[in-house]
């Protein structure tokens, strides 16, 4: 499968780039968890490095640098995660381009899930009895869409015109659709309870979907929609029922951005203490102040290997699996 969409990615004039696993910071998402470690200096001083959770900051440094057609694939990690589908460590093939439309990696994604059915001799990816077409076109869904039709969820009804969430506005609506608020659920934390309750086991069957237009809240590293600046140009690739890919028109804003891994780091202060509270990379703010309009994707490559030979796990299709915690 690699070594199709190596191929792909060449013919097209894309560059392969191989980017450093250790960083100052390892991202800014709220609920993603990093590995942290320290480098050692001559003089026997301390720096603390993290291992990536995505090569998204120094893929856009490239950019800034001016490359134009880049993909990669990364192995980045992920701490506190592990399941059917999560493992500690996974493959993740990112590309970029610049000067070009988000919706175009939709495009990109269709010839991938292609050329992953094609590498494992099959016509359909199945997960857990339910099947996708890798060659249709994907389904488009904005995510207001998918909450009124799954949930009965007026999502946009809760925010503002500036896309402000209000989180008794829609704790009241989750109540209606059978997921009962925590007293110290957020937003976000009520938006992710919908989306794994109502939205996303419905997503990706018989077809891929492309989950459309993430409110602006929800997409840190992404430029606002100029018809609605409630929801971001962001989207995410499902086949099966299964999250494959996440994808954004980039937002260049260094000052945004700073507001915004600002506000999700305040976030993972709440939910997991100070001590969990990642650096911002200010060399990666500097590089937004220079990088030229563009598009990106990440896509989970072990996902896609399991879709497409049947596994039930991701450990199947990774090589040498970290073992697990005994209990």
């Amino acid at each position: 499968m690699i070594s199709a969409w190596r191929a792909d990615f060449e013919a097209r004039d894309f560059i392969e780039v191989d980017t450093a696993a250790l960083q100052v910071s390892p991202g800014n998402e709220a609920h993603i968890g990093a590995f942290a470690t320290h480098l050692r200096g001559a003089g026997g001083e301390n720096r603390a490095l993290y291992l990536h959770t995505s090569p998204e900051f120094a893929c856009k440094k490239l950019l800034a640098a001016g490359e134009e057609r880049i993909f990669t694939f990364a192995h980045v990690f992920r701490n506190g995660e592990r399941g059917p589908l999560h493992h500690p460590e996974f493959t993740m093939l990112e590309w970029y381009r610049v000067g070009e439309s988000y919706e175009t990696l939709i495009g990109d994604c269709s010839r991938i899930l292609a050329d992953a059915a094609r590498a494992a001799g099959v016509t359909m990816l199945r997960f857990r009895g339910k099947e996708a077409d890798p060659i249709a076109e994907p389904e488009r869904l904005t995510v207001a869409q998918a909450f009124e039709t799954f949930a009965g969820i007026d999502l946009l009804a809760t925010l503002d015109a500036d896309g402000r969430p209000d989180r008794e506005a829609l704790a009241a609506q989750a109540a209606r659709a059978g997921v009962m608020p925590a007293p110290d659920d957020g937003w976000s934390d009520l938006f992710s309870k919908l989306i794994v309750a109502h939205v996303e086991p419905r997503l990706g069957f018989g077809r891929p979907t492309a989950l459309i237009e993430y409110p602006a809240c929800e997409a840190a590293l992404a430029r606002p929609c100029a018809h609605d600046p409630r929801v971001a140009e962001r989207f995410e690739l499902y086949a099966c029922g299964v999250e494959l890919a996440n994808a954004f028109g980039e937002l260049t804003d260094p000052a945004e951005q700073r507001r915004r891994f600002e506000m999700e780091m305040d976030e993972r202060t709440r939910i997991y203490g100070s001590g969990e509270r990642y650096p911002i990379d200010e060399d990666f703010l500097a590089a937004l102040a220079l990088m030229p309009e563009a598009c990106g994707i990440a896509l989970g490559v072990d996902r896609l290997a399991m879709l497409a030979v049947g596994a039930s796990r991701i450990d199947q299709v990774i090589w040498t699996p970290v073992a697990e915690i005994e209990a």
